[in-house]
């Protein structure tokens, strides 16, 4: 298929890559477009602008890190929307809003296009392996259409419903999980290390007995080796997500308390110039309210 690709940071780079393997013909565009010159060698296009790059697609895929990213991308007047052939279809496969999705569903209708959420879960590894786990909702033909290329990006897609901001509401109270068991994992291991336990060993018993989930192995195993200067996901993204389920909870007389705490200790950890690391550095902030080193 004819494929516009939009966004190659940590996560989208590798996504490109696997569609292009796949033998879809690939157009790429980034704002710095001098990350997608190594697409170029792979058979990748490459385009100078999101209204070039869309013109011939069948599907716009947007892989950006907020709603303002794109929406500078895809509605505005350099943006993509107007160039897009009608009938084509934009995959949001970003972390965005509940309340932008639904005004991306109604800005497509009017131009004639289909759209569907399908962000995904898991790091820049997971992308590069083809492993991400998809969660995609919106209408079903449109679905239908699609899914061969969400196939070639994740191990399993799960449809959510057939109102896109279904699946929008799935990630960010997802990625709002994910906040909470770094934070938990931060303060038991911080806890454990008063003790004396040595970290790696009570990771991994907590990992090969009652948690032997992905997220508290790649996580625990994270904090326990204080490995947060590469950031697979930076702490300042991870705060952007934790507002967006607090937004969301907010938007239908939801509480969320525990997103409350672990966005002051975001808050906290930034302000300590953690910023450019990955959000496992919470577990750093536990370990240093604890007075450990």
């Amino acid at each position: 298929m004819k494929i516009a690709f939009f966004g190659l940071g940590n996560m989208g780079t590798p996504m490109a890559w696997r569609l292009v393997r796949a033998g879809h013909e690939v157009t790429v565009w980034n704002r710095t477009l001098s990350k997608a010159q190594p697409l170029r060698t792979e058979g990748a296009k490459v385009s100078p602008s999101p209204q070039e790059a869309a013109k011939q697609a069948e599907i716009l895929i947007t892989m950006l890190a907020d709603d303002h990213a794109v929406q500078s991308a895809v509605l505005d007047s350099s943006g993509a929307i107007d160039s897009l052939p009608r009938g084509a279809t934009h995959i949001s496969m970003s972390t965005i809003s509940v309340e932008f999705s639904k005004r991306l569903a109604s800005e497509h209708r009017k131009h004639g296009q289909h759209y569907i959420a399908a962000p995904v879960f898991g790091r820049p590894d997971a992308a590069d392996a083809g492993k991400l786990f998809v969660a995609a909702a919106g209408e079903k033909a449109a679905l239908e259409r699609v899914m061969p290329v969400l196939q070639a990006l994740g191990q399993q897609v799960f449809v959510m419903g057939d109102k896109p901001e279904m699946a929008n509401v799935v990630k960010v109270s997802g990625n709002f999980l994910i906040a909470a068991v770094i934070e938990s994992l931060a303060e038991a291991i911080a806890l454990a290390r008063k003790y004396g336990i040595d970290p790696h060993q009570y990771v991994d018993f907590l990992t090969s007995t009652l948690f032997a989930a992905p997220v508290y192995k790649t996580y625990g195993g994270l904090i326990a080796d204080a490995q947060h200067e590469k950031a697979g996901f930076a702490l300042r993204l991870g705060l952007k997500d934790v507002k967006l389920a607090l937004a969301a909870a907010e938007a239908v007389d939801a509480s969320l308390p525990v997103a409350s705490l672990v966005r002051d200790h975001i808050l906290m950890a930034l302000g300590r110039g953690f910023d450019k690391q990955d959000w496992s550095v919470l577990g750093k902030l536990a370990a240093e309210n604890a007075g450990l080193r």
